[in-house]
């Protein structure tokens, strides 16, 4: 899993906050763990600049080093030690690139970040992914201004920001300024095997009766007709009922949501949307799943015990080493929940996820932001694609690659959606409390009575509270 987050777009973004910020380093990562409080407050740190120049718009030190942190989950680490690091040593040779995997983000690198003393380029993913929002609050986020602004490394008159898809910048912009890169362009919807369903000849549903009809024809041939990993991937099951509430009631509903909209979570789209999964929880789903973790239901759906598996694109990549030959990832998109759903059954919700960000107390962020501005070449984010079979924001990158059964399909779905492409939510990065609030709510809903009006007002309260908290920083989304 990766978190996928848009959020995890879960990365995975999307996709996928959880566990609290830890300050404790755990066994295991004994590299991370040794550097964690070296250097005091970091306040005299002198940090790596160089001159500024055509070759050089960001002004690095070619000769500084360059220490980089990646979550090492269902996008792997190859594309940073196989394509990333060489693409960026092609151009500054002398320039070490120190690298570092780890599964626990928050735990090993915030204690670094608060002592001023952190790795130059992070990605922050993962179930024990550190808050974003404090990050950004607490100014340990570099301004990546410079870094949009800059020529692409190998798109000719081109700045960064102008060669990603719409929106990408946005998502990681905090009262304005930006912060993040999002660089995992993450497909969301329901994942099926293609040869069970053309095995049995059933057909993908578009309407919500489809839907359920299909379901039980699935629980009626001995398999769980929908499920997802209660333990440590709620937050698929927030996704999933949020885009559904977007059909209903259009982006709007989360536009409202993220703003902290009094009544946001009792908008009737909400209810609506809240009401028809949470049948599905009481009548489709097994139980036990609350207690298993993503990778688990993730192989029971692979050994075809399991039908249908709300998730983002990265599925496919994270369960290549468990995906026997019988099985094809397939994805569609969320049915229409009502006949009045103010957006198409084929809407969409996709959007970039997993957050990288250069620190802004470190050696080197200048080398940081160049380490990003590498990984948002053309070049890197084909072989980004070809190995991860992920799409990256940087527009237009996969156009013309031969891509697996699973990316092809979300493509495809893409396609069929045409303008009805929604962002999603932000909330889950913006507001951590709301966000573990929304994951308990969920598991509440599905696999504890389905109790829409409970999710709404559970929600709601969660919500009020955050907009009640004055040590939370707010942000707008327009």
């Amino acid at each position: 899993m990766s978190e996928i987050t848009t959020s995890e777009l879960d990365r995975r973004t999307l996709l996928r906050r959880a566990a609290a910020v830890g300050l404790v380093a755990t066994p295991g990562v004994s590299f991370l763990s040794a550097c964690a409080g070296s250097s005091g407050d970091g306040g005299d740190t002198k940090q790596a600049t160089g001159t500024k120049s055509a070759d050089n718009p960001l002004g690095i030190d070619p000769k500084a080093g360059v220490e980089i942190v990646i979550f090492d989950g269902g996008l792997g680490t190859k594309y940073a030690t196989d394509v990333d690091t060489p693409l960026f040593n092609r151009k500054w040779p002398d320039a070490k690139i120190t690298y570092s995997a780890t599964q626990q983000v928050a735990t090993t690198i915030k204690p670094r970040l608060n002592a001023g003393n952190a790795p130059d380029m992070i990605n922050n993913s993962g179930t024990d992914l550190m808050d974003f929002g404090a990050i950004v609050k607490a100014g340990q986020a570099a301004d990546l201004s410079d870094l949009f602004a800059a020529p692409s490394l190998d798109i000719p008159g081109k700045t960064v920001a102008e060669t990603l898809v719409p929106g990408a910048v946005q998502q990681g912009t905090y009262d304005g300024k930006p912060y993040a890169v999002n660089y995992s362009f993450t497909v969301f919807g329901l994942w099926y095997n293609r040869k069970l369903f053309e095995k049995n000849g059933w057909t993908v549903p578009t309407t919500w009766a489809d839907f359920t009809a299909l379901l039980d024809k699935i629980k009626a041939a001995g398999i769980t007709p929908f499920g997802y990993a209660g333990a440590n991937a709620p937050y698929y099951m927030v996704r999933a009922i949020m885009t559904s509430a977007a059909k209903i009631g259009t982006e709007q509903v989360l536009k409202d949501i993220d703003n902290l909209k009094p009544g946001a979570w009792t908008n009737d789209a909400v209810f609506k949307a809240a009401q028809a999964w949470g049948e599905i929880g009481t009548k489709y789903i097994d139980k036990s799943y609350l207690g298993l973790k993503h990778t688990e239901v993730q192989l029971q759906q692979n050994q075809d015990k399991l039908a249908f598996y709300p998730c983002g694109s990265w599925l496919e990549n994270e369960q290549a080493a468990s995906t026997p030959p019988t099985f094809e990832y397939a994805m569609m998109a969320y049915p229409g929940v009502t006949a009045s759903d103010q957006l198409p059954a084929t809407a969409i919700n996709a959007a970039a996820g997993e957050i990288y960000f250069a620190a802004a107390k470190s050696k080197n962020p200048q080398g940081g932001k160049e380490y990003l501005r590498t990984m948002l070449s053309k070049e890197a984010a084909v072989e980004f694609t070809k190995l991860t079979k992920s799409l990256t924001v940087v527009a237009g990158a996969a156009d013309g690659l031969t891509i697996s059964p699973g990316l092809t399909s979300a493509n495809e779905a893409l396609s069929k959606a045409g303008k009805d492409v929604f962002m999603g939510y932000l909330f889950d990065t913006w507001y951590k409390k709301l966000d573990d609030a929304s994951r308990e709510a969920a598991n509440q809903l599905m696999f504890k009575g389905g109790d829409a009006k409970k999710f709404c007002d559970t929600m709601e309260a969660a919500s009020r509270a955050v907009a009640k908290d004055s040590s939370i920083t707010k942000f707008d989304r327009s």
